[in-house]
């Protein structure tokens, strides 16, 4: 089993930042993948951005070039430095890792971006 631990969520106004980080604990393997999904209200979860074993990195269009996720694999665990964030940007973020065949999950951090 894999244990993740979420923090750093928050309410920022819209142009602001924020950074969520993610630690994992429990049976890790390698290669895996690690990142974070969103779900807004009265939406489907969605892809935010996703991180390899080996550095690759995966990020849906509409954070391009305004979010980074990054990962420390010695500590395992994922960070995703959020700028210019929008009020679309509000959701429940989910750390997620993804590893022999299996998804584990976060317990959700809100954030919130007011215009």
């Amino acid at each position: 089993q894999v244990q993740l631990v979420e923090s750093g969520g928050g309410l920022v106004q819209a142009g602001g930042s924020l950074r969520l980080s993610c630690a994992a604990s429990g049976s890790i393997f390698s290669p895996n993948l690690m990142g974070y999904y969103r779900q807004a209200p009265a939406k489907q979860r969605e892809l935010v951005a996703v991180i390899s074993s080996g550095g690759m990195t995966n990020y849906a269009d509409s954070v391009k070039g305004r979010f980074t996720i990054s990962r420390d694999n010695a500590k395992n665990t994922v960070y995703l430095q959020m700028n210019s964030l929008k009020p679309e940007d509000t959701a429940v973020y989910y750390c997620n890792v993804f590893q022999l065949s299996r998804n584990f999950w976060g317990q959700g951090t809100q954030v919130t971006v007011s215009s």
